[in-house]
């Protein structure tokens, strides 16, 4: 028999790669969804996937399946959507991603207001860069997400958030502390710590220094915005970091912005799928987040 949770397990694994992976965002053990999928199979009467190390790809008769499971179980979850509105209050799940800085120093305070607004909702909240936040909404493993810098998908719903301001930090011993304003020679100098490529961050600074990128001296890529600040902050090289993430650091002392010539302002941006049902509790969530916006300026 065919029943959702397998089509949602295979659809899954196709998208993630991994069983591990599938089981741990799914909630089910690595041996249930195995068998899910062994069960898709037999009933296919051949193999979906084929093995590549500890990675499953789907092989042709795999991917010529997994258009219609995936609008199968997009479909199921519309409905249930429409049916969890008939509640007075938004409830349900609500699964919800956002780019680093944005989901680790703004989302965190707003998914607990929420959620003490509306107690019967659940938001489940992901993290990643930009890049991996696009892809997982236009593959409908995410409701709605939220990053930072320019959107890449033009089938994707994008939409204005709210501003967003890079700064250039260093350490407070660092040389640069002491310059009125570092012109653009002496930062392509910089023992630089940047965020992985894909990084809507990274994409921004990248982009505000142009054609001058290809000169930048060192570049060290550290994969987490915490990692960089300490590194910073211990002197070992300069970086480039959104004001919301360096604030209290700034505040203490522990790091240091420095005047440049360069335009490092960004917009943060809405991102949903148009295939997406926008029931109560996905509305009620982003006049939530405008909502706290208008707060925050005011």
């Amino acid at each position: 028999m065919i029943s959702l949770r397998k089509l949602d397990v295979f659809v899954q694994v196709a998208q993630q790669g991994q069983i591990t992976r599938v089981a741990e965002s799914l909630g089910l053990t690595q041996s249930a969804v195995s068998m899910a999928l062994s069960s898709l199979e037999n009933l296919h009467g051949g193999p979906l996937f084929h093995r590549q190390g500890r990675r499953l790809l789907l092989n042709e008769q795999g991917r010529r399946l997994l258009p219609m499971a995936v609008g199968l179980v997009q479909d199921m979850d519309n409905f249930r959507r429409m049916l969890e509105d008939a509640h007075d209050q938004p409830s349900g799940h609500l699964h919800v991603g956002a780019s680093t800085t944005i989901g680790n120093y703004l989302l965190p305070l707003l998914v607990a207001d929420f959620t003490r607004r509306y107690p019967q909702a659940t938001i489940q909240l992901q993290v990643g860069n930009t890049e991996q936040i696009e892809q997982a909404v236009d593959e409908g493993q995410l409701d709605v997400g939220l990053i930072e810098g320019p959107c890449h998908l033009e089938r994707l719903e994008c939409r204005f958030w709210r501003d967003d301001e890079l700064v250039v930090i260093v350490g407070p011993q660092h040389p640069w502390c002491s310059a009125v304003s570092v012109d653009r020679s002496t930062l392509l100098d910089g023992q630089w710590m940047m965020r992985e490529i894909g990084s809507g961050t990274r994409e921004v600074f990248e982009a505000a220094l142009g054609r001058d990128v290809q000169k930048l001296d060192s570049v060290v890529e550290l994969g987490h915005t915490e990692a960089i600040k300490k590194a910073v902050q211990a002197g070992l090289g300069v970086s480039c970091l959104s004001r919301l993430a360096v604030q209290t650091e700034l505040e203490q002392g522990w790091l240091v912005a420095v005047k440049t010539p360069l335009d490092l302002t960004r917009q943060l941006s809405v991102l949903i799928s148009p295939g997406r049902y926008q029931g109560r509790l996905l509305q009620s969530w982003i006049e939530a987040i405008d909502k706290a916006v208008v707060a925050t300026l005011g």
